[in-house]
């Protein structure tokens, strides 16, 4: 086996070295019936070194959407150094369209040395050569497993936006609780180190759930059924 690249086996903060693809379509309503089912994407990012991933909503495939949805993860996880992707369109364009914005945000805040000096750092995408997914293996692990726990959950139900996201938030709870490896040595000791340990420094615990397992499903509310769908993960 080559070596690891250095993002993967350098120290650093969480997220700093970014990896990200997308994933769907899936699909969502607006209301519980008779609305046409909005078709969606799932945007998941993950940290080359701690292994932390990161679920956002993303409306479609266009550059703007996934600006859009990259704001949102700099505004939650802080700015990355370094973004790792493939070839796609909306890729290529967000890395044309930073560079723009940057530059425009210096033309105006030009007098302001310290806010120049923040624009000036921006956000390196580093694309990997076309046609390689061996150079991706690890977001597409991540988006692997994302999929077999929304299948596992959701199936074929359209769910409403609002429980779409609480689902998908739930999903990255899961992810980030699963083990890398013990903390100690001892035989005794059952503590393990999970990603969600570099994000909030101890394991991530979720609100416990009823179950609603022996009603029917036509007797459970909108709340309820999502509630049984978390509960599933």
């Amino acid at each position: 086996m080559g070596d690891l690249p250095t993002e993967r086996v350098t120290p650093a903060f969480p997220f700093l070295n970014t990896g990200v693809d997308l994933c769907g379509p899936f699909f969502y309503r607006h209301a519980l019936r008779k609305s046409i089912p909005v078709k969606c994407y799932v945007a998941i990012f993950v940290c080359l070194a701690t292994k932390a991933v990161h679920v956002e909503l993303v409306g479609d495939l266009s550059t703007k959407s996934f600006i859009a949805a990259l704001k949102r993860f700099v505004a939650r996880r802080g700015r990355p150094a370094v973004i790792e992707c493939d070839n796609a369109k909306n890729f290529l364009g967000t890395s044309r369209a930073l560079p723009e914005l940057y530059a425009q945000f210096r033309t105006q805040q030009h007098k302001h040395a310290v806010t120049t000096q923040c624009s000036e750092e921006g956000i390196f995408f580093k694309f990997i050569p076309p046609r390689s997914p061996n150079f991706c293996g690890l977001w597409e692990a991540a988006v692997k497993s994302f999929k077999k726990h929304f299948k596992a959950t959701i199936g074929t139900t359209i769910l409403l936006k609002d429980d779409l996201e609480t689902v998908l938030v739930q999903i990255e709870s899961c992810l980030n609780s699963r083990p890398l490896t013990q903390l100690t040595s001892e035989p005794e000791d059952l503590e393990i180190l999970t990603p969600g340990h570099f994000l909030v420094h101890r394991p991530l615990v979720s609100i416990p759930e009823p179950s609603y397992e022996a009603l029917p499903t036509n007797r459970l509310d909108r709340y309820q059924h999502a509630q049984e769908l978390v509960r599933r993960i």
